[in-house]
């Protein structure tokens, strides 16, 4: 499987029966990382792919630093 982005990663993931949603996305790539730890290290996920999983997710969990996506209006209203 070629993992080029987050989404790529958590389709990887469902393929394992690992579902994530926590309603934060910094604390969903922490628990992907995670994931992705005990599946590598019990041997279902090859080396190469872990570790360009890996870049992948720092590289999210990095821009979602500097860039947090912001509430929608919507959101911010229903939040008062």
């Amino acid at each position: 499987m070629v993992i080029n982005t987050y989404n790529d990663i958590l389709q990887l993931l469902k393929r394992f029966g690992t579902y994530i949603h926590l309603g934060n996305r910094l604390y969903d790539m922490e628990l992907a990382a995670i994931e992705l730890d005990r599946l590598h290290k019990a041997q279902l996920v090859d080396n190469e792919t872990y570790a360009r999983a890996k870049i992948v997710l720092n590289h999210e969990h990095e821009e979602e630093l500097k860039h947090p996506l912001k509430l929608t209006k919507w959101r911010k209203n229903t939040n008062d």
